[in-house]
């Protein structure tokens, strides 16, 4: 009895996700050229991070890619109040959660997710790039989705960029040293999968080289791969 309710549940959770997925492609589809963009969600709009976040991601809308974040505020909010400003595509993909999280007012496009599994998967959707400001537990568990799609071939290798030096150089430093050098518990060409910068305009001439056929950074002297 207790199984044959667990699987009742799980049907319709698996029939909740279909949907979800359905209309989140729907808002997506609408945007040929996309970059997502991930942070913290707990900044208050004049910290330095969101005020970096707000800049950078004005340039990026200003080159014609709509912008994608989680659709709450901190840098999320940043980001899209950036695309708002410039009048590109400014979607979000929120999720219901008890606390924390509220769709910020800079949308022009969102869905509201129940699942945190298919949300994370509309993230993932086909964008031009990643890019990962300052975060927490969220962020760092987006960018390790990402970053193991890309390894294993799940999705394209679209740029995965962490952006602020100052905040990323640790994990970096960890991913090189610990997982890489002393443990080898990745391949070594694994830390390439990241690159780190604190130059906007060359975030943009990494994902334009990519949308060109050119997913190189060596010709990026300031861009560093992990």
């Amino acid at each position: 009895m207790v199984r044959e309710k667990l699987v009742d549940a799980a049907a319709g959770k698996l029939i909740g996700v279909i949907e979800e997925f359905e209309r989140a492609f729907e808002v997506l589809g609408k945007y040929p050229r996309t970059v997502t963009v991930f942070g913290s969600a707990r900044l208050p709009q004049n910290h330095p991070a969101c005020k970096a976040a707000y800049e950078l991601t004005k340039k990026i809308a200003q080159e014609d890619y709509a912008i994608v974040t989680g659709g709450g505020h901190g840098i999320m909010k940043a980001a899209n109040h950036a695309a708002y400003d410039v009048g590109t595509g400014s979607v979000g993909l929120n999720i219901e959660l008890p606390t924390e999280q509220s769709l910020n007012k800079y949308t022009t496009d969102h869905y509201t997710f129940e699942h945190f599994f298919s949300r994370k998967v509309a993230l993932t959707f086909d964008a031009s790039g990643y890019v990962f400001c300052t975060g927490g537990f969220g962020t760092l568990d987006e960018l390790f989705e990402i970053t193991t799609l890309a390894q294993t071939g799940i999705i394209p290798k679209a740029p995965i960029i962490l952006y602020g030096s100052d905040f990323w150089n640790p994990l970096a430093e960890f991913i090189q040293q610990t997982l890489n050098e002393k443990f080898g518990t990745i391949g070594p060409d694994d830390p390439e999968l990241h690159i780190i910068t604190d130059d906007p305009l060359e975030i943009i001439a990494y994902i334009e080289a990519y949308e060109n056929g050119r997913p190189s950074f060596q010709n990026y002297s300031s861009i560093h791969p992990l």
